[in-house]
């Protein structure tokens, strides 16, 4: 199957933008974000993964907001539950802007046991837990995001193709490759884009007709009928052999009914194609978090934070521009094929190939390379780091290496299989009483 030719996908021409706007104020999203990310190890050990800073001064879930405020979206629950303080502060300062008096908001949606005496016990639970919310929005549509990955999507384009199609759920799909497969659902689609098979992460996932290397990834995202949805979850919260997951539970027995179910392609409603390929980061791995904020520092990134026409909104913190003093030989302060943030004071040092987040101080005589540095970070004169991810509000000793010798960077911190060293302040001893 050739999935770029279109066979039976939604085509961008076909869309009607004044039908869109009016399909996207019919709409709510349901955003996800109660997940630990365990794969990002002490990145997550005092926060959420969609609170984990990403790009210089964003957190991941402001990509899946801005999507839907970029798409007309503007009815938005935010479900929590794992470590969510620093989420919840993050949502407080940064997107509490949308005005109720029109029927604007972000609310924030904790498991508060109001059905049963648990916590959310998985995905399509999460939503369950929160009939009440949902009902009394009387949405004609129900958006299901995930809060956790790195994208541009307009999805208004893909709420369009799941009314034109008389879908009951329309799931947002991308092509990933096969050994990236095992972290996602993988579907099976028809000419049509009718999925007809669902792997929730297989051992051995299926790889799409004709191409051995690639599989067709569910991106978390799921368009319902609000009505249908509601059903749907109300007969899964009454089975006790369920997880009462989308992935698990909720789409398998749709697809074994023969309900319509069908996939939308990114490449359909991401709003920069790069290469002609959508851009779409599951950053849920140590190496994977750093590759991708590092992508950010080429000349032409593959994801563009310059795109006025798409903004990604965020808190903005009042700090003063990045300064770069010194300037004798020896001790320049400069950076180079790096991306440096406001706050931000290189003094006498070189910075090269990374990605510094705000307010970071480096200290004369330091060596820093293909390094991703968090907020308040201070790194001690003379300090070698390279190929490192450094954690928010950390201090690097003076004279200190890390990123040259793995095994015996590996007695002090977290080294990756890709030889990528995390360090943070509990590794160092350093007492932040966790305000992440």
């Amino acid at each position: 199957m050739d999935l770029h030719a279109g066979h039976g996908s939604y085509q961008q021409d076909q869309a009607d933008r004044p039908t869109m706007a009016h399909l996207a104020k019919q709409s709510l999203a349901i955003v996800l974000a109660g997940g630990r990310g365990s794969r990002l190890g002490p990145m997550t050990d005092w926060r959420a993964k969609p609170a984990v800073p990403f790009g210089g001064k964003f957190r991941i879930i402001d990509f899946t907001l801005s999507n839907c405020l970029n798409s007309g979206i503007r009815r938005i629950g935010v479900a929590t539950q794992y470590k969510a303080q620093s989420l919840i502060s993050h949502l407080h300062r940064g997107w509490s802007f949308l005005d109720g008096r029109f029927n604007e908001f972000i609310e924030l949606l904790p498991a508060q046991q109001r059905i049963t005496p648990d916590w959310y016990k998985g995905t399509a639970d999460a939503v369950f837990q929160n009939l009440e919310f949902l009902r009394r929005q009387e949405a004609r549509i129900v958006l299901v995001l995930a809060g956790d990955h790195i994208y541009k999507m307009d999805y208004a384009r893909m709420i369009d193709e799941h009314v034109a199609r008389h879908a009951d759920m329309t799931i947002g799909c991308v092509e990933v490759p096969l050994p990236e497969a095992t972290q996602v659902g993988v579907m099976e689609v028809d000419d049509r884009f009718h999925v007809i098979g669902f792997q929730e992460k297989p051992d051995l996932p299926r790889s799409i007709p004709g191409r051995p290397a690639t599989a067709l990834g569910s991106m978390g995202i799921y368009v319902f009928n609000a009505d249908f949805l509601y059903e749907q979850l109300i007969r899964d919260a009454d089975n006790d052999d369920s997880q009462h997951d989308f992935g698990h539970n909720i789409i398998p027995h749709l697809i074994d009914n023969k309900y319509r179910v069908f996939a939308h392609q990114l490449r359909d409603s991401c709003t920069q194609l790069n290469g002609g390929e959508p851009y779409w980061r599951d950053v849920g791995t140590i190496d994977a978090y750093w590759e991708a904020n590092l992508e950010l520092t080429r000349i032409e990134p593959p994801l563009d934070l310059y795109d006025q026409s798409w903004p990604i909104w965020t808190y903005q913190e009042q700090v003063p521009p990045a300064k770069f003093v010194f300037n004798a030989e020896g001790r320049r302060g400069g950076a180079v094929d790096s991306m440096i943030s406001g706050g931000c004071i290189i003094s006498g040092s070189l910075v090269e190939r990374s990605l510094l987040f705000s307010s970071v101080r480096v200290h004369s005589f330091c060596s820093i390379d293909e390094a991703v540095i968090l907020p308040n970070v201070q790194i001690g004169r003379g300090a070698a780091l390279r190929r490192v991810i450094i954690d928010k509000g950390t201090h690097i000793p003076p004279g200190m290496r890390a990123g040259f010798d793995p095994v015996e960077d590996r007695k002090r911190f977290h080294v990756t299989e890709k030889g990528i060293t995390l360090i943070t302040a509990d590794m160092l001893g350093q007492n932040l009483h966790h305000t992440r």
